[in-house]
C-alpha cells in the first residue's frame, strides 16, 4: 500500500512549513528525496528567471531599500510599544485569568501570503483557550492593521459590551472580522463588516454565531501617519477607540 503523509507546522497563519513521509507501507522516503528526484522535470520551466526577475535579483539598491524600510518599521513598532504601555498604565480592563499587560512580542517574517510583515503584539495574551491581544501589523504590499483579538472565558461580556456600547464604537473606522478564524488579515467586502451606526442589527447577527471577536482598523501604507512615522499614534488612537469593548 502506497502512503503519503504530510504534516503542516504553522509559523504564522498564512506561513507554513511542510514535512512529509512518502513510500510503501513500512517504508519511509523523505520529502526532500522526492523533491530532488522531481527537480530535473521542474527545471525546464519553474526555475527559469524572466528578464524582470533577473533585473530585480541583481538590483542591490532594492535590497538596501528593503533593509532600510525594515529598520524604520522596527523603530516605529518599538515606539508603539512604549506608547501602548503608557495607555495601559492604570487602565482597568476585562481580561482573562493570568493576563499581564507588560507581556508583548515583536515579530518579523517574509511569507504572510508571500509578503513580508512586521508586527507588535501589546498587550499579548494567548493562554489555552483565552486570547486578549492587540496587534499592530505592517503588511508589506497591503496595509497597516491594528486589531483586538478576543477569545475565551470573557467572550460573552465582550459581545454584550459591543452591542450595549455600540454607538461608542461605531463611526470610528473599526470593522468586525467575518473570517472563520482570528488569522485573516485582509479587509473589505467578504472579509470585514464596517461598524457604523446603521449596522447594529447586522453586527448582532454576526456576533450570535461567533465564539471569538476580532475588531480591526486598516489604513493604507501611503497614509500620512505611516509615511511620517506616526504608527504609535495610530495604534494608540485605535486602542482608545476599542476601549468601550474591554473596559468594565
Amino acid at each position: 500500500m502506497y502512503l503519503l503523509g504530510l504534516s503542516l507546522t504553522a509559523v504564522l497563519p498564512g506561513e507554513r512549513r511542510v514535512s512529509a513521509r512518502w513510500g510503501w507501507a513500512g517504508e519511509t522516503v523523505s520529502f526532500f528525496s522526492i523533491f530532488g528526484a522531481m527537480l530535473p522535470a521542474m527545471r525546464s520551466h519553474s526555475t527559469v528567471l524572466t528578464d524582470d526577475e533577473t533585473l530585480l535579483l541583481a538590483d542591490a539598491e532594492f535590497f538596501r531599500k528593503k533593509a532600510a524600510i525594515t529598520t524604520k518599521i522596527r523603530v516605529m513598532l518599538d515606539a508603539t510599544y512604549g506608547a501602548l504601555q503608557n495607555e495601559l498604565a492604570g487602565l482597568s480592563l476585562v481580561v482573562p485569568p493570568g493576563f499581564d499587560p507588560r507581556v508583548h512580542q515583536l515579530v518579523k517574517g517574509e511569507h504572510l501570503e508571500d509578503f513580508p510583515y512586521q508586527y507588535l503584539d501589546c498587550p499579548k495574551h494567548f493562554s489555552g483557550a483565552n486570547t486578549f491581544t492587540f496587534r499592530t501589523l505592517v503588511w508589506w504590499g497591503h496595509h497597516v492593521a491594528c486589531a483586538l483579538l478576543l477569545e475565551g472565558s470573557e467572550i460573552g461580556q465582550y459581545k454584550r459590551q459591543l452591542l450595549g456600547r455600540f454607538h461608542q464604537l461605531a463611526g470610528k473606522d473599526l470593522e468586525l472580522s467575518l473570517a472563520p478564524s482570528l488569522w485573516e488579515w485582509k479587509y473589505g467586502e467578504g472579509y470585514t463588516l464596517p461598524i457604523t451606526h446603521d449596522r447594529k442589527a447586522q453586527i448582532a447577527a454576526v456576533l450570535a454565531e461567533r465564539s471569538f471577536l476580532k475588531v480591526i482598523r486598516c489604513v493604507p501604507l501611503a497614509d500620512s501617519r505611516v509615511r511620517e512615522g506616526q504608527l504609535a499614534q495610530l495604534a494608540c488612537e485605535t486602542f482608545r477607540s476599542l476601549s468601550p469593548l474591554v473596559t468594565p
